[in-house]
């Protein structure tokens, strides 16, 4: 694939498709990646207009799809989107909480030719798992895992780890053993959305995230050939940005359930965007000439360090989210990056929102996704 560059002769093609298909989600995780004001979102595009969206990425490059939410498992329709992805060739991730799911609809999905089904934990910790999703199904979640591996599905776990639940890692990877799992993720929080709006309560401390990296390697040592373990660094604590969606608008496209079309699923909160709508414009339109998805590509509009690192076409400046977030700024370097002059700020802020001592933090409430809680960020929590 050639890399996204400034012409539009070096676009790359959006190999990879996530469909939103909704915010609507049984669960309250403090940590959810749909924007806090998902409320506001709720013309989703229907069966017709999703079955749209679908051809037209497809004639354009994409190649794996990812069926997402909220929970998507709430549309009655999914079925008829996994028929027709396999009938266009894409290969297909149910993204899932298995919180809907029952084996008669597993079943569908695999004669429907679903590929791929991803189901997440919140713990491994009964009480916990069903604390951080605010309702009870950590029983039915596990149930669903085993359903999954019944229909000869790879058995792929995500859990997001954060402060409320990475003292339970060697628990969580037993969990993960015991369910004969064939790849996990372990997810480290993204500090966005409702996340960011936790931040102070989420983020593991310093000698918590050590700990936890030793035992994650240990057992990817132990589980080699058996089970795959993929452990993240939490961002806050890397020097060097991750090359965020590879670049944007360079091989990653997302559409939401209302139809708005984004470099990334977070991108909604960048001010000064009017990102297109499937619903008024064709994708193809949208990903090569859309201003949204030009904004960011290639290296001109990049200020120090970026322009003249050597590393911006490994990391292409980070995450715009996280520059913006953390400096106002979503041209700045991200932050993460050692090379910014804002990064001496992230650490002291890391420092300061960790100095409090777990039981502290335990007692303090966290802010859950639902709709009462659903509103627009104020200036100071986007910052």
């Amino acid at each position: 694939m050639v890399m996204a560059g400034s012409a539009p002769s070096l676009q790359g093609k959006p190999l990879w498709l996530l469909a939103e298909l909704t915010y609507r989600c049984p669960l309250q995780c403090p940590y959810c990646s749909n924007p806090v004001e998902y409320t506001r979102y709720k013309d989703e595009l229907d069966t017709d207009q999703w079955i749209s969206v679908l051809r037209q990425a497809r004639k354009l490059g994409a190649a794996q799809l990812g069926f997402s939410g909220g929970e998507p498992l709430v549309r009655q329709d999914l079925e008829i989107l996994i028929a027709e992805a396999r009938r266009l060739g894409y290969y297909t991730n149910l993204i899932t909480s298995g919180v809907g799911m029952d084996e008669a609809r597993v079943a569908a999905f695999k004669e429907a030719g679903l590929d791929h089904i991803q189901i997440s934990f919140q713990a491994s910790d009964e009480e916990l798992n069903n604390y951080l999703g605010g309702t009870d199904s950590f029983a039915h979640k596990y149930e669903m895992a085993r359903m999954v591996k019944k229909y000869d599905y790879p058995m792929v776990l995500n859990i997001v780890i954060h402060r409320q639940n990475i003292d339970q890692i060697e628990d969580i990877i037993r969990m993960t053993v015991d369910l004969d799992a064939d790849y996990v993720e372990l997810a480290s929080t993204q500090y966005y959305g409702w996340s960011k709006l936790n931040a102070e309560l989420l983020l593991p401390t310093r000698e918590q995230l050590a700990r936890a990296e030793r035992i994650a390697h240990e057992y990817q040592d132990r589980m080699k050939g058996r089970m795959k373990i993929l452990y993240v660094v939490p961002d806050y604590y890397e020097t060097r940005p991750k090359a965020c969606m590879n670049g944007w608008g360079a091989v990653f496209l997302t559409i939401a359930p209302d139809g708005a079309a984004l470099p990334c699923h977070a991108a909604r909160q960048l001010p000064g965007f009017d990102f297109p709508n499937v619903k008024d414009h064709a994708i193809d339109w949208i990903w090569h000439e859309s201003p949204a998805f030009s904004r960011y590509r290639g290296f001109d509009w990049m200020q120090e360090p970026c322009r003249s690192c050597p590393d911006k076409t490994k990391d292409f400046g980070g995450c715009r989210c996280q520059a913006f977030m953390m400096t106002g700024d979503a041209t700045n370097a991200d932050p993460v990056c050692d090379k910014s002059s804002h990064h001496a700020q992230l650490v002291a802020e890391v420092d300061r929102m960790t100095a409090q001592p777990i039981e502290a933090v335990r007692a303090r409430p966290l802010l859950f996704r639902n709709p009462k809680n659903s509103r627009a960020l104020t200036p100071n929590e986007k910052a």
